[in-house]
């Protein structure tokens, strides 16, 4: 393949070949090798040489090998129940037209600055949109997740209902979110090539409440759910760069880490637990340890299932990921109830049928808006945001039973609200210069040579 082009009065003479670019330049046509000039590359007549595309295909070339093809294609997801596979082939005509339409938008951006801000403008406001919502489902979740606390202690105290039990029937429950995939046209146990990891996501998340659950009957409801969230926070961060390679921002991680402190204040003891002179009965210190190990462990699993989904996030949709953890809890619970011996017992009046019901409604409510967050953030920045849900079960649980917390709970709890509110702030709020860098950055894009 040639193509001729003037350049100062003289011929230039462009091959391209699948594995060498070279030009050459001559003053007269045809062209001829000049002396000393040395090549080792394929010229006419040697094998192979007609195989490199030419200028008018290497459009068409480019577009066909380009890895933006690959990724559309990658993102169709094979379903099998009620839909075929060429689900979105109508839409491709459109996006061949968009084509055009984009190129046709760039060019108009590149002739005017004016067209760049309205562009960079409509890309913020998007962004700053789908963030909004994004915080807003996850703040929901951590009002859910204190409400569930707070309904867990007092099912539990009030209604003699074992904390296993009640992960059981809100398993049950939560069976009916196999009716989203149908709806979708989806296999609610996953797309083929990805069922494995999605069952590892559910065993690990139902393992991960099966702990939690069991490690109640152990130690306090609010050290074990603290001690979980801790747990679940740190391991994330460190789960998320050894497995997918996603590190913390500077700004991101001292947030957390203060987040982190305030937990750490919560969970130390008051003064008659760290009184030393009275003796301390084995059985009591084992039981305690055992319960605070299964806490940790409840974090190590919950954050193996967030890393676990982020990986999954353009693979399987919220309800898919909602059935997978219901059925993989329906059969987890009941096994870890009969293997540590809990008792078991219906609820027999209608509170306590309302108990177990808002139970169900909060725990799907905080696991949709946690894991719609997982597809826009990092998984250590989704549950330090959980963090929340202990100052919200503080303020409840002084509501129903006004007891007084003491100073590192105090002082823990603000530490938490803090750390969150300043992680929020942070995420929203546009940072100074923003705008001037995105257009400059956007303008050299539009001028490189590379695009």
């Amino acid at each position: 393949m040639e193509s001729t082009h003037l350049l100062s009065g003289s011929k230039k003479r462009v091959k391209i070949h699948p594995h060498t670019v070279t030009a050459k330049y001559a003053t007269h046509a045809p062209y001829s090798p000049q002396p000393g000039v040395h090549t080792h590359f394929p010229q006419p007549g040697d094998e192979g040489y007609d195989d490199a595309p030419s200028f008018e295909d290497f459009g068409s070339f480019l577009e066909e090998t380009s890895d933006r093809k690959h990724l559309t294609e990658s993102k169709r997801w094979p379903l099998t129940l009620f839909s075929s596979k060429d689900k979105d082939t109508t839409s491709r005509p459109q996006a061949a037209g968009g084509g055009e339409t984009s190129d046709g938008g760039v060019r108009a951006a590149k002739g005017s600055g004016r067209g760049v801000g309205e562009q960079l403008a409509s890309f913020g406001e998007a962004s700053v949109s789908a963030s909004r919502l994004t915080w807003v489902g996850l703040l929901g979740a951590a009002l859910a997740h204190g409400g569930l606390i707070v309904l867990t202690r007092l099912a539990s105290e009030r209604f003699s209902l074992g904390p296993l039990f009640l992960l059981m029937v809100r398993s049950i429950v939560q069976l009916v979110s196999l009716a989203a995939p149908l709806h979708r046209g989806e296999n609610p146990f996953g797309p083929d090539g990805y069922r494995i990891r999605l069952l590892c996501y559910g065993i690990t998340y139902s393992l991960s409440l099966c702990c939690a659950y069991s490690s109640l009957s152990f130690v306090s409801p609010g050290n074990g759910t603290t001690t979980w969230r801790l747990a679940t926070t740190a391991l994330s961060a460190i789960l998320a760069f050894l497995l997918l390679e996603e590190r913390l921002g500077l700004a991101d991680a001292i947030t957390v880490a203060a987040g982190l402190c305030g937990l750490g204040l919560v969970l130390l003891p008051t003064a008659d637990e760290s009184n030393t002179d009275s003796p301390t009965d084995p059985v009591v210190f084992w039981r305690g340890a055992f319960g605070w190990s299964l806490s940790a462990l409840a974090g190590l699993w919950m954050a193996l299932a967030l890393v676990g989904y982020r990986s999954l996030k353009e693979r399987v949709g919220v309800g898919t990921a909602l059935f997978t953890v219901s059925w993989t809890g329906c059969l987890l619970a009941p096994a870890t109830l009969i293997l540590l011996q809990e008792g078991w017992s219906w609820p027999t009046s209608t509170p306590a049928w309302g108990v177990v019901l808002g139970l169900a409604a909060c725990s799907v409510t905080a696991f949709l808006g946690m894991t719609h967050a997982l597809t826009r953030l990092h998984p250590a920045l989704v549950s330090a945001s959980q963090s929340l849900e202990i100052p919200v079960a503080l303020l409840l649980h002084l509501a129903v039973l006004p007891v007084a917390p003491t100073a590192p709970e105090v002082v823990g709890n603000v530490m938490v609200i803090l750390s969150v509110g300043w992680l929020v702030a942070m995420k929203l709020l546009p940072s100074r210069g923003g705008g001037r860098r995105q257009r400059e950055e956007y303008e050299e894009i539009l001028d490189s040579p590379i695009k």
